[in-house]
């Protein structure tokens, strides 16, 4: 078998196994969940806070975006965003024994669009 070969063999092993793993991957707080059940209710809130924060961002973002404003108006998302999740986020957190002020959902704000920029970069770089 020459080496090309003895490549393409491991990679389609390697292929195999990997549709394998994400067909059976147990999201994250399930996981968790699973292995300590005592604290699976508060991953289960943190998780489901996080992708409402998350989603929330996405959404203001699409809105500014469709009106060709993204740039510069900050402030004005954040405000949306905190309009839009703050309720349910401070009601999730408390549940998971979190006591999430108005400045401490802010700063979840901010971590997520800070993260959704990171993962934005490498997109806007090779689009330039």
């Amino acid at each position: 078998m020459t080496f090309t070969g003895v490549l393409e063999s491991i990679g389609k092993g390697f292929e195999k196994g990997l549709k394998w793993a994400v067909a059976y991957a147990i999201p994250v707080e399930k996981l968790v969940g699973t292995l300590f059940p005592a604290v699976a209710p508060l991953t289960t809130g943190i998780a489901d806070a996080t992708s409402l924060v998350q989603n929330a961002v996405l959404l203001v973002e699409q809105k500014y975006a469709a009106a060709g404003v993204q740039n510069g108006t900050g402030p004005q998302k954040l405000a949306e965003v905190m309009l839009l999740a703050e309720p349910a986020v401070t009601q999730l957190l408390s549940q998971a024994g979190i006591a999430a002020s108005t400045p401490y959902i802010q700063s979840l704000v901010t971590a997520v669009v800070a993260i959704l920029n990171v993962q934005g970069m490498p997109a806007t770089a090779a689009a330039a």
